[in-house]
């Protein structure tokens, strides 16, 4: 068994937001990365994609979410299943914000929107 301390989690920044890294390959051995976004209000991440299936969980604030052409709204204990392959962006709401927790396979890798490979993120390592 392997305890990951909350002093002990990886945090990365992106314009997106704050990833912290829960578990992942690198931090407890995990065969699947978690973490946090913590993302300020009106904040966007890029059209963007995964080579693996990606599940997200709202936990507090609201979001806009494009997600393989379709434009919807999220908010607190709202969950999306984003599927491989499929271009998506998560927008902030422009009043709240969002904290939401993800989970993926391990080594997934992020593409640009045309399929430019970008590697595996640091929260995901």
């Amino acid at each position: 068994m392997t305890v990951i301390r909350a002093a002990d989690a990886r945090r990365s920044e992106t314009p997106g937001g704050v990833m912290t890294t829960f578990a992942s390959p690198t931090q407890g051995g995990a065969g699947r990365s978690m973490w946090r976004v913590d993302a300020r209000p009106g904040a966007a991440g890029p059209l963007h994609d995964f080579d693996v299936e990606q599940v997200w969980s709202w936990l507090d604030g609201a979001a806009t979410v494009e997600l393989g052409g379709e434009r919807f709204g999220v908010a607190a204990g709202d969950t999306v299943v984003m599927p491989a392959r499929t271009p998506r962006r998560v927008t902030a709401g422009q009043d709240t914000g969002y904290t939401a927790v993800v989970t993926a396979q391990a080594g997934a890798r992020a593409m640009s929107a045309d399929g430019d490979d970008h590697g595996t993120p640091p929260w995901i390592v």
